[in-house]
């Protein structure tokens, strides 16, 4: 059975949209507390997030943002704000669909099952800039084409993107190649963060890793001269 989240604050919205899932099929998770929503979600991990825009701490747009950095979760906007540019800055954002309130029942249940029939076999994917990695056997589908990657590499890979273009610490960077940051020679991770420069580049994947003082390593785009 799927499992989606909802995110509403308005009580009686969410829980007529909740009854209407429910009523269809699906396991419903309803959203009560909005401090680190985006939080909740990574961790619970459902198979649809329905996301308002208009929500206490965070907004959806935020929202939305960090669930996409960080996974492949499909997320649904439904939403009473109705200007194009919202609905554009959402889809910019990474949502995958983007309703307005008021919307009929079959409409809504209808774009919820094209949405998750989209992303059928995708719920081990990270999502980076034009690639997905796959977290199980560290496969790297881009350009086209798809490369599997040595496991370290794709280790640290998952390491940068689940930390979603934020630095990673040296130790959690250990930690994801080795379980452990005990008796570990940082040269053996230079050589494992080389290999994996290497590699980005032979791929033209328009990514760079750069040394962060006193942190540890970031992941930005090749474009960006922050170092």
């Amino acid at each position: 059975m799927k499992r989606i989240a909802v995110v509403e604050d308005e009580a009686y919205m969410r829980e007529e949209i909740a009854e209407m899932l429910r009523n269809a099929g699906f396991e419903v998770d309803e959203i009560i507390s909005f401090e680190d929503t985006a939080g909740q979600l990574l961790r619970s991990s459902p198979d649809l997030i329905l996301l308002d825009i208009n929500l206490p701490q965070a907004s959806g747009f935020q929202i939305c943002r960090e669930i996409k950095q960080k996974s492949a979760i499909p997320v649904l906007v439904l939403t009473s704000r109705d200007q194009m540019r919202d609905e554009l800055h959402a889809l910019e954002l990474g949502a995958d669909e983007y309703l307005t309130k008021p919307c009929r029942k079959e409409r809504l249940l209808a774009r919820t099952a094209n949405v998750l029939k989209r992303y059928e076999g995708r719920s081990h994917m990270l999502e980076g800039p034009g690639f997905l990695l796959d977290r199980q056997t560290y496969a790297l589908y881009i350009h086209n084409r798809s490369v599997v990657l040595p496991g370290n590499q794709g280790r640290l890979l998952e390491a940068f993107l689940t930390h979603g273009g934020n630095p990673v610490k040296k130790e959690d960077l250990l930690t994801a190649l080795w379980g452990t940051t005990e008796y570990i020679d940082e040269n053996a991770l230079q050589v494992n963060l080389t290999r994996l420069k290497k590699t980005m580049q032979e791929l033209e994947m328009c990514l760079k890793i750069i040394p962060v003082r006193g942190v540890g390593y970031q992941l930005i785009p090749e474009g960006n001269n922050d170092e």
